[in-house]
């Protein structure tokens, strides 16, 4: 089991494109390049060491796992083993793997590789060195170190990321946006609000209300003292949930796109995926989720004290014992936000803790309005277990994200609404009583409320089954986005994505559209899109079919659309090692990681959709424009960038 265990880990680390291992303080390494022969290199990587360590033989097999690898994203890259080492080692017992023994060294060490290219070789080449090390018990496997070294007679990259003759600020025409953002930070505060008032209708929270109010009203000598502590009760969990954004600061001031880059992360999003089917199992009864009971009772202790101190921990106290409600609402509204970047999560997460805050400093002005409440019970348990379906509906989407980011074609459109209609089914059969999961009794007579539910999840439910059809009916406007795209169907030839009909952008190839726009004599309509962008698929199946709006784009402009979380590899002659405006290093390694890094070093926005309008000899003709539910408005911005184009060649031809 020991052994399994290791081998899982360490094929996690291999495959994951977010784990990063321990090289900035334990090893540090050069590497160099020599031509053997033609399209024959020897990589050479050296390290002083480091004295608190063992560094693990570059050929050690542990329990299965090479102790060093080498990976590429160009696949006709070819590794040939084993390593050449250098150095003095040691043998070492490891007493996690049965005191088996290893070829370690203590000292300088160096590894040599031989690599192959069937294809072009690069002047420049970038990989991955992954190497182990510990130190008795201790034990450290494949941590990465991204290199970058020169090869002689490669050739040289051709990537363009930044373009000098882009003048945001200059535009030929000022219509556009001013803000190059994504969604409104008041929409998303709205959300938030949302899915904390959501969160108070739980059993974890929704029995604490008035028992946390009678406790301040009761316990202070005055009926103003009781208001004020219970209002600073409140402030502090508003605080509280906006503190858990400031580590998304720290990462977002990294690279301006990696909330992007982790939201449309294929292992992330098949890692929510499970997230969310464990929390729906917690809803539905099986288990209870909660953070560790000691951390839990040491700030619960504290709690008891009669200062700001106490009131803050009675908040801290009330935002852990209620995760295992808050968790999975709070989850969906951190992965919906992720890819907006730090402050709009920083405005969720506002709106979700004065959401949860307001009803304790509300029903301490106003005690009576306590007597309104309806009492704990049974129906506490049906919001939870209905929360429960609504978080394997929330589940397949983020499978449908891997499964469009890598399309892999498993999860079409109509299997995804298969799926959402079969947990319809199932919601309101729970409803009706029919189901039943742990601790739920039978429904003895159906309220108002209830039947209201009953009637809204059917009719969900029949607004979705349309969606299984290869009819104009299946484009469902509401949900427009949400699912897997209207083309990414099951049908060969489906109606609502007929050839001819729909707009037919180039994809992921700028200078072919550079091309064609000169030949042609057309501006250039740049889209940076994502595979599992939510509203480009809304302006893609609401905003483009409008009659102007298709006629504009298909007869007065070359589309190309750049997919920002497009993972397929650059070939090893167009990655490179860049530099960004602000300063910071970036590895340009995928195709996504090319189109994001040329979205926000030349129109400063992270976010999709962003449409901009440039002429063939990179011109910006007007400002750019962001995701725009109005048809007109966004046909008005197409006209504008029309005459901008005009004025710019006639501007030229004087």
């Amino acid at each position: 089991m020991k052994h399994f265990l290791w081998s899982l880990i360490a094929l996690c680390c291999i495959n994951s494109t977010v784990v990063k291992g321990q090289d900035a303080t334990a090893y540090k390494w050069e590497v160099t390049g020599k031509k053997v022969q033609d399209k024959v290199y020897e990589l050479t990587f050296t390290t002083p060491g480091n004295n608190k360590w063992q560094l693990y033989g570059a050929n050690e097999s542990i329990s299965d796992v090479p102790s060093v690898e080498m990976e590429f994203a160009d696949s006709s890259i070819e590794v040939k083993k084993p390593f050449k080492e250098s150095g003095n080692s040691v043998a070492f017992k490891n007493p996690i793997f049965d005191n088996t023994s290893f070829k370690v060294y203590e000292g300088p060490a160096s590894f040599t590789v031989t690599v192959q290219f069937s294809g072009a070789v690069p002047a420049n080449l970038l990989g991955t060195f992954r190497y182990t090390y510990g130190k008795g018990e201790e034990f450290y496997p494949l941590n990465a170190y991204a290199f970058s070294v020169p090869l002689e007679g490669g050739v040289a990259s051709t990537t363009k990321i930044r373009v000098a003759s882009f003048d945001l600020k200059n535009p030929v025409n000022a219509c556009g946006d001013e803000d190059t953002g994504g969604k409104s930070l008041a929409g998303i505060f709205l959300i938030g609000m949302l899915g904390g008032f959501i969160a108070l209708f739980t059993p974890c929270v929704f029995p604490l209300i008035p028992l946390t109010v009678s406790f301040f009203t009761k316990k202070s000598e005055d009926k103003k003292k009781g208001i004020g502590n219970a209002t600073i009760y409140g402030l502090f969990i508003f605080l509280i949930y906006i503190l858990l954004s400031i580590p998304f600061h720290l990462v977002d001031n990294v690279q301006p796109e990696i909330l992007n880059n982790i939201s449309t992360n294929m292992w992330l999003n098949i890692l929510f995926f499970f997230i969310f089917v464990f929390f729906a199992i917690s809803f539905f009864g099986f288990f209870e989720i909660g953070l560790p009971s000691g951390l839990a009772n040491k700030i619960d202790s504290r709690s008891g004290m009669s200062s700001l101190g106490g009131i803050f921990f009675m908040a801290l106290t009330l935002a852990i014992v209620s995760f295992s409600c808050t968790g999975p609402i709070l989850g969906s509204l951190l992965a919906g936000v992720a890819s907006e970047g730090a402050w709009p999560l920083t405005v969720g997460l506002a709106g979700f803790g004065l959401a949860l805050a307001l009803p304790f400093a509300l029903f301490a002005m106003f005690p009576g309005w306590l007597q309104s409440l309806p009492k704990s019970g049974g129906w506490l348990t049906n919001v939870k277990v209905v929360l429960g379906f609504l978080e394997l509906a929330m589940a397949v989407k983020f499978l449908s994200n891997a499964d469009l980011v890598k399309q892999w074609g498993f999860l079409k459109r109509e299997v995804f609404f298969a799926i959402w209609v079969v947990i319809g089914i199932l919601i309101v059969l729970y409803l009706l009583g029919k189901i039943r999961f742990p601790h739920d009794g039978p429904v003895k007579k159906f309220s108002k409320t209830r039947i209201a539910f009953i009637a809204i999840f059917a009719a969900a439910t029949i607004y979705l089954i349309p969606g299984l059809t290869n009819t104009h009916s299946a484009n469902l406007g509401l949900i427009s986005g949400f699912p897997p795209p209207l083309c990414y169907s099951l049908y060969s030839n489906p109606v609502n994505c007929e050839k001819g009909k729909s707009i037919e952008p180039l994809r992921n190839d700028y200078e072919e559209a550079l091309a064609r726009a000169k030949k042609e004599n057309k501006p250039v309509l740049i889209d940076f899109t994502g595979w599992a962008c939510v509203n480009c698929r809304r302006m893609e199946e609401n905003v483009w079919p409008n009659e102007q709006v298709n006629a504009l784009i298909r007869d007065k402009f070359i589309i190309v659309s750049l997919y920002v979380d497009e993972k397929r590899a650059l070939p090893a002659t167009q990655q490179v090692d860049f530099v960004t405006k602000t300063g910071a290093q970036k590895k340009i390694i995928t195709v996504g990681d090319k189109w994001a890094t040329f979205q926000s070093e030349n129109f400063d926005a992270v976010a999709q959709p962003q449409y901009a309008i440039i002429s063939p000899d990179e011109k910006v003709l007007t400002k750019t424009k962001g995701y725009t539910p109005s048809a007109k408005e966004f046909a008005q911005w197409l006209e504008c960038g029309i005459d901008a184009y005009k004025k710019d060649r006639q501007t030229a031809a004087k």
